[in-house]
């Protein structure tokens, strides 16, 4: 049986929509990522209160991504390792916490930045 194949451009279009579809499932359901959203747009509100530079805000973007971006790999993570081996097992255990130590070290990077772009315009 031939599947006529989609042109280039559909293709595209369709993983647009997938990526999509998968970001916003991520916003919606996942409690941390809610979390880090929030924070995001209070990060975006104190920016334009602050007058952070043209600099300084694509920094702050790009910290607010990739904190965002390494939790979805961190849930991902977590859900491949909870379909593979729904009971608990110690190296599952393992793979969890080495994901989450990525956050982690994201998330502190996240703050250093924080205190370095907002320290001197407060203080």
């Amino acid at each position: 049986m031939n599947k006529k194949k989609d042109s280039f451009l559909v293709n595209r279009i369709k993983s647009v929509g997938f990526a999509f579809k998968g970001a916003y499932l991520l916003i919606t359901t996942e409690a941390s990522l809610k979390v880090q959203f929030i924070i995001g747009c209070f990060m975006t509100i104190l920016g334009f209160y602050a007058g952070i530079s043209a600099t300084e805000w694509c920094i702050q973007i790009l910290v607010i991504a990739l904190i965002m971006a390494i939790e979805g790999v961190n849930t991902t993570i977590e859900e491949i390792a909870d379909f593979i081996h729904p009971e608990h097992h110690p190296k599952i255990g393992l793979i969890k916490d080495l994901a989450a130590g990525a956050v982690f070290i994201v998330a502190i990077a996240a703050v250093v930045i924080g205190c370095i772009i907002y320290i001197p315009k407060i203080f």
